[in-house]
């Protein structure tokens, strides 16, 4: 009976014990973050663990130079595009991939592997590389505590991916091309009974194309609001990007008087700036 008993007591021990660890939560050791960065009609997503450096000597120690590294802690980062992008002047398919690296002294190997899941580096497969490409490393005097990577210098069609941990950091452009796609995009909506008026409009200002067709869409879509200073401001900037700066004079300074009459200090500031320029 007292072996029952003590069995008994180990077994309900070992159930308790069990059933507190299936319970129990604790902070991760390196912390886990995931970016959205729209690039053209598209977006990037990055998932990294952020290790930190706790005291350790990292790259040459903790990360041996020459080896494969997950670029990152636990599973291998991640990134992934849903439209097609052009990185180091290399094409890449949308789609999600493995990004590793081979740290080095002064230049450093990235690498995009077909296999995006993996924990670590422990399976990774050279065969199953999209791409591999070469990044200087540039040293820092101030050491980075946690692994951070960003994108930098962002516009409607091209990034930079910065990483940085310890006292290095690198990065590599990211761009792709969507002109084609906008410009057919225009062209069918335009045959439609709605028409983006000053979407295309800004289309063509931003992107350096026919800025009379610019011109001529901007002033169709500000026709139901005559007295708008929004409209008088992009006008202006279209009339002021063609050269024309006696009419984007006279078209901002209605801007400032539409927005002074509607009491938007914003908008009367902005059209005022075109004003300014205009009269040089």
């Amino acid at each position: 009976k007292r072996i029952y008993f003590y069995l008994a007591a180990v077994l309900i021990a070992c159930a308790s014990q069990s059933s507190y660890a299936q319970g129990l939560k604790v902070p991760q050791l390196s912390s886990t973050q995931t970016i959205d960065q729209e690039l053209g009609l598209g977006k990037i997503t990055l998932t990294y663990s952020r290790p930190n450096v706790k005291g350790r000597k990292i790259f040459g120690n903790l990360i041996p130079y020459g080896v494969v590294w997950r670029t990152g802690a636990n599973a291998a980062t991640l990134i992934k595009f849903t439209d097609d992008v052009t990185i180091e002047g290399n094409k890449v398919p949308a789609g999600e991939y493995g990004l590793f690296s081979v740290p080095d002294k002064n230049e450093w190997t990235v690498i995009l592997n077909k296999t995006a899941h993996q924990w670590g580096a422990y399976t990774y497969k050279q065969s199953d590389d999209l791409l591999r490409f070469k990044v200087k490393t540039i040293n820092h005097a101030d050491p980075l505590e946690t692994m951070t990577m960003q994108f930098n210098n962002v516009d409607q069609t091209k990034c930079v991916l910065e990483v940085r941990w310890e006292n290095i950091s690198f990065s590599f452009n990211i761009s792709t091309d969507v002109d084609k796609k906008v410009m057919a995009s225009i062209d069918e909506i335009m045959n439609n009974d709605k028409k983006p008026y000053f979407e295309a409009a800004m289309y063509y200002y931003e992107n350096n194309k026919d800025l009379s067709k610019a011109l001529e869409w901007i002033r169709t879509a500000e026709k139901p609001e005559a007295n708008s200073s929004f409209y008088k401001l992009w006008e202006a900037r279209i009339l002021l990007k063609m050269g024309n700066k006696a009419e984007a004079l006279s078209t901002a300074q209605d801007g400032v008087k539409y927005a002074k009459a509607q009491n938007d200090k914003e908008y009367e500031r902005l059209n005022q700036g075109v004003v300014d320029l205009a009269k040089k």
